[in-house]
């Protein structure tokens, strides 16, 4: 099994992540990951935060001589932040008294973790649920991309909503145009718009939120299965993407745009070289792929820590009071859809593994060699 595990607070010393079930021989490059990490980061409406970290991961196991070793690979993201929070975040008991948040926002897990968990401060709570932690995440998923490679599967995102403003798109994709895009977005005029709004926000106190797409080409037929429902491809892919901070909606090929449809608009017809004509479905049917490019729409909230702060209670005395606030983002769809590829590529990665398995890359593409034979049209 290949799986994840990811620790660290927002301004806590870093983000740790341990990545298990890698096959030996998989290329692994810190420079790379860097550059996954440094996307994450992008995207126009980031917060002053951005200024401050340059993340870069760290790896301390699990890769000798730019391979991996088939052992755990342990990554570390340290917060350079740190310095300013060395004393709020300590560890170890302070003697200083901290001035506790008692000021819980709207649309965060303040309030659910203060109760939940007992706590006092909802710092204790806020920092853990701050999408910092996306950042160990997308390292992770950076070196289950080089296992990805093997096989030619790539996975892609790019905006196509901001705050009311759509973008038209065509297929296929330029993803160098979309790369060069202050919001990831391919079409340069709806882009010009959807910063536009990012600014009105900014200028209101307020926030926005829209909708990325992810498309993973290449993906072969069979991953996933229709046997059991928590082994279903779609239900797996959705779980991954909803665990994304803000996203609160996912849906994979045309969606809920099918729901006013007939099945004879719907159901992509099968060609006698088992290729569907058209990719309605988005790539996965029956919970397993079925060879065309997995398509995936996500909704993304507008992140609720707002410059103008919306009513809400003070814990410490029970009365209303404007909601806390700190230093934050006015929009993250652009690096919510780099996330986005991160867990796309967390979850195919664990299905090609389960598929074919191996303890080195050489027989996992050796199985899966065999495999695309036992699967050509006789």
């Amino acid at each position: 099994m290949l799986r994840y595990l990811t620790a660290g607070e927002s301004h806590g010393k870093g983000q740790v992540v341990i990545l298990e079930g890698m096959p030996a021989g998989v290329p692994v490059a810190e420079d790379y990951i860097t550059r996954q990490l440094k996307r994450r980061q992008g995207g126009y409406g980031r917060g002053e935060r951005m200024d401050i970290e340059k993340d870069r991961a760290e790896i301390i196991s699990g890769v000798r001589h730019g391979l991996t070793l088939g052992s755990p690979i342990s990554m570390l993201i340290r917060n350079k932040d740190w310095d300013n929070w060395a004393e709020v975040m300590s560890v170890s008991p302070i003697n200083n008294k901290m001035k506790p948040v008692t000021r819980v926002r709207p649309g965060h897990a303040d309030l659910a973790g203060v109760l939940k968990y007992n706590q006092g401060d909802v710092r204790n709570i806020l920092e853990r649920a701050s999408a910092r932690e996306t950042a160990a995440r997308v390292a992770a998923a950076a070196v289950v991309r080089g296992l990805l490679d093997k096989f030619n599967i790539v996975v892609n995102s790019h905006t196509i909503c901001i705050g009311g403003k759509w973008a038209k798109t065509t297929d296929p994709i330029d993803w160098n145009k979309v790369e060069s895009s202050s919001v990831y977005c391919v079409d340069g005029d709806a882009g010009k718009k959807m910063i536009k709004e990012i600014d009105s926000a900014r200028e209101a106190g307020d926030t926005v939120g829209g909708i990325f797409e992810l498309v993973a080409a290449g993906v072969p037929v069979g991953l996933g299965s229709h046997a059991q429902s928590d082994r279903k491809l779609d239900g797996r892919i959705a779980q991954a993407i909803m665990g994304i901070n803000a996203v609160k909606g996912v849906s994979i090929g045309l969606g809920f745009d099918m729901a006013p449809l007939r099945g004879s608009k719907v159901h992509d017809v099968i060609g006698t070289d088992l290729r569907r004509k058209t990719n309605n479905a988005g790539g996965i049917e029956g919970g397993m792929s079925n060879g065309e490019p997995i398509v995936i729409h996500a909704v993304v909230k507008p992140i609720p820590t707002l410059g103008k702060p919306l009513p809400s209670i003070d814990l410490k005395n029970g009365k209303e009071a404007d909601a806390h606030y700190e230093r934050s983002d006015v929009c993250v769809v652009p690096a919510a859809g780099v996330v986005g590829e991160a867990m796309l590529a967390l979850v195919l990665a664990e299905a090609v593994m389960e598929k074919f398995g191996g303890d080195h890359i050489s027989e996992t593409l050796s199985n899966y060699k065999n495999y695309l034979v036992s699967t050509e049209v006789k």
